[in-house]
């Protein structure tokens, strides 16, 4: 299918362009010049780039899913949550990744860190050829099938959501991870591993098998359960259950049967001490059946209701009812449909129908996950300690909420009709400006809850993911100046002025004080997007989004004529800081925008947002010859490899951290966007980003997941999902499509 109109297009090209709209001709030329140094460029000693530890996990084909030295690759995962926690779920039927019972809680189940110690729970067929995994439709309920000549099979994995409609008071929200497995043809045997590792493999744990019993009462209600169609379907509950108990959590895994017409199948659970010696604190269990054809049964992971509820008055056994029901297949087909349902709901606002709106939808039920619904935020990611080299130390713990996700998360939600989401992430970032620290700043993240200190520590025990340590729990850089984050916020709030509910006098109260703050500390160096962990400077990226914060502080208070007493210092300002960027951060010789003044030579993909907020024409000649040199590999001074970006050229920059890392996903979508700006006036360079667009779609995994980076194998770097990469893909979708449909 072409996107682009094709008439006339052989007038459009010379008899001597060689780039057929698949690449620019800058582009081209710089193939056929020999690989040097170009003009005040200099390859600089960093030996931390060079202190890559060998890792002690050989390559990892990443087209397979079997495991290789307990591993494995990260695009191998899907995920499941219900908008306080998520769990990985892998191709072979192995959750390998879970905190509980929020997004920044201690792990349980963590082999994703350490194939030994971390602790998962996986249910696999014995034998199987190959294996497809996907969600079912406008939804984040995740099927995993399994197929061989004997049998097919499928692991259906969610967590509990009840429908918005529901009477939470009756109906609440389960925190359950069901895993349900039904063999479609044949007659199937399966394996059942399931050994927690809690509080990041730190805590110890007993494990005991019980006898599930049931109280009189609950026998009554299973007995008046059967009123319901669906129970005269022969089906038994698991008679015994595994207790899995450290000293601050005590977790059960309890089942239930369905065996149509056949016999009732065997269950056989027994604990495992030998798990221990590999490192766990604590036994787990093993479990061994074989289901035959329409045969089904559904794992239930929880928290024991009774550790949580003391209380032994009237109140707490209606509690107890709500909260730990007898377990029928009603129940269990309720629970499902009520999360279908929910997601099917979801979904249904979305306004986007536009191109790529399948890969949009996805995106957008990602960033849902990720929404931790009590306060609205969105956390980075769900994951910490996933490397972004294989072997490397840059190991980051990323279940936070980064101010600077402000702007781009409101702006996703609400060009694709989650005006619902955008709102009650306004609610939580205003939260945060109603508790500025004393000298005016705003922390650069905070936890889901808005607690400002994350302090960090490495997990010595973890060996990390294939061997790729420390890693990382907490985040050092919660209390670094980066002056960016105002521009963003400020971006943030008035884009949510002018499509959503116009901003109160407090808000402006707070935006007022900002914006003073801005002009205040604009000029001094800090750590910017990046995070540097080294020198602070003045870098580009902070100034261009410094002079978005006065900007927006402009724009509202004419807007909305609020009372702006240092109207005229900040029109001074913002002035001042845009011939401050014109003037020291744009390198004349080589004609780009720089990283920062301080170094005129380091070419830097943050500068593309300058197009994306408007500081600068989308075609400046500028603006243009900074993405054409982006566009040429490291090695000739450039940034992109195989159309893929990295955030700055690892040869000549010191970031302060070492190790080496991946293209950054983000930074692609934005190269993209910024041509697709463009290429509303030059089909040339539109031609360009649909093509970079498209091959940067086949980065993400077999269930539309994008990662933070992109290793030059092609493999998935650094923690996963991440909601950035998410946030600039639909920016650059909603964006590309417009200008293509000539809007």
């Amino acid at each position: 299918m072409s996107f682009v109109n094709n008439s006339n297009r052989e007038e459009e090209y010379s008899s001597n362009d060689r780039s057929y709209g698949f690449q620019l001709e800058s582009e081209i030329k710089a193939q056929d010049e020999p690989t040097e140094s170009h003009q005040g460029m200099r390859y600089i000693a960093d030996t931390r780039r060079q202190s890559i530890k060998p890792t002690c996990c050989d390559s990892v084909d990443i087209r397979s899913s079997i495991r290789k030295n307990g591993y494995l690759p990260i695009e191998n995962y899907g995920i499941i949550g219900n908008l306080r926690t998520v769990a990985l779920c892998g191709t072979d039927g192995s959750i390998d990744f879970y905190c509980y019972p929020k997004f920044d809680s201690p792990s349980i189940f963590c082999r994703l860190l350490d194939k030994n110690k971390g602790g998962h729970f996986i249910i696999e067929p014995t034998s199987y050829n190959s294996h497809r995994q996907q969600y079912l439709p406008s939804s984040n309920i995740l099927v995993t099938r399994f197929l061989s000549d004997e049998g097919v099979t499928q692991i259906t994995d969610y967590m509990h959501i009840p429908t918005q409609q529901q009477r939470q008071v009756t109906k609440p929200l389960l925190p359950w991870i069901i895993r349900t497995v039904r063999v479609i043809r044949g007659s199937v045997d399966f394996n059942m591993e399931c050994c927690p590792a809690f509080n990041y493999a730190l805590d110890s744990h007993t494990t005991k098998i019980l006898p599930e019993s049931l109280s009189e009462n609950q026998q009554e209600r299973r007995e008046h359960l059967k009123m319901y169609p669906e129970e005269d379907t022969p089906y038994v509950p698991g008679h015994k259950k595994a207790v899995f108990k450290s000293k601050s959590l005590s977790m059960d895994l309890r089942y239930i049967l369905k065996y149509g017409e056949f016999d009732c199948p065997l269950i056989e659970i027994s604990i495992d001490k030998d798990y221990e010696k590999v490192g766990l604190k604590g036994p787990g269990i093993r479990g061994r059946f074989r289901l035959k054809e329409s045969q089904e049964v559904s794992f239930i992971f929880r928290q024991e209701p009774e550790s949580y509820m003391q209380d032994t008055s009237a109140k707490h056994w209606k509690n107890l009812a709500v909260h730990d029901p007898p377990l029928s297949i009603s129940l269990m087909e309720a629970l499902f449909r009520q999360t279908a349902l929910f997601w099917q709901n979801w979904t249904e606002a979305c306004t986007y129908k536009g191109r790529w709106r399948e890969a949009v939808i996805r995106s957008a039920l990602t960033l849902k996950l990720l929404t931790y619904e009590p306060t609205g935020a969105v956390v980075a990611s769900p994951t910490f300690g996933i490397p972004e080299s294989i072997g490397g130390t840059r190991n980051w713990d990323y279940r936070y909420v980064w101010v600077r996700d402000a702007s781009f998360t409101v702006y996703a939600f609400m060009r694709i009709g989650f005006t619902k989401e955008a709102e009650k992430y306004m609610q939580f970032i205003e939260s945060r400006c109603n508790d500025l620290n004393e000298d005016g700043s705003l922390n650069i993240m905070y936890s889901i809850d808005g607690v400002k200190e994350l302090n960090e520590y490495e997990l010595d025990h973890l060996e990390g993911y294939r061997c790729s340590s420390p890693v990382r729990i907490g985040n050092g850089a919660y209390n670094h100046l980066q002056l960016d984050i105002y521009g963003e916020l400020l971006d943030s709030v008035y884009f949510y002025n002018k499509h959503g509910t116009p901003i109160s006098y407090d808000m402006w109260c707070s935006v007022r004080k900002l914006v003073n703050y801005v002009c205040d500390h604009y000029h001094e160096p800090d750590m910017s997007i990046w995070e540097v962990r080294g020198t602070k400077r003045q870098f580009t990226y902070s100034l261009i989004m410094c002079w978005v914060a006065v900007d927006r502080g402009l724009r509202l208070a004419e807007k909305r004529v609020f009372p702006c007493q240092d109207r005229n210092r900040w029109m001074e300002t913002r002035d001042t800081i845009y011939e401050l960027i014109q003037t020291k951060c744009y390198n004349k010789e080589s004609k780009f925008f720089t990283q920062c003044i301080e170094h005129p030579n380091a070419l830097d993909a943050s500068t593309l947002i300058m197009s994306l907020v408007f500081f600068i024409s989308p075609t400046d000649p500028r603006l243009i010859s900074t993405i054409e040199r982006m566009l040429l590999p490291p090695e000739k001074g450039g940034l992109v490899v195989n159309d893929l970006v990295f955030r700055y050229n690892y040869l000549t920059t010191d970031d302060g951290v070492g190790g080496l890392e991946g293209a950054f996903s983000m930074c692609t979508f934005w190269l993209v966007e910024a041509l697709a700006r463009a290429g509303k006036y030059d089909k040339k360079l539109l031609r360009r980003a649909v093509v970079m667009f498209e091959k940067m779609l086949s980065y993400s995994n077999h269930v539309g997941l994008f990662s933070e980076e992109v290793a030059r194998s092609g493999e998935l770097l650094g923690n996963f999902p991440q909601a950035f990469t998410h946030i600039s893909f639909v920016s650059a979708a909603y964006n590309l499509d417009r200008v293509l449909s000539g809007l």
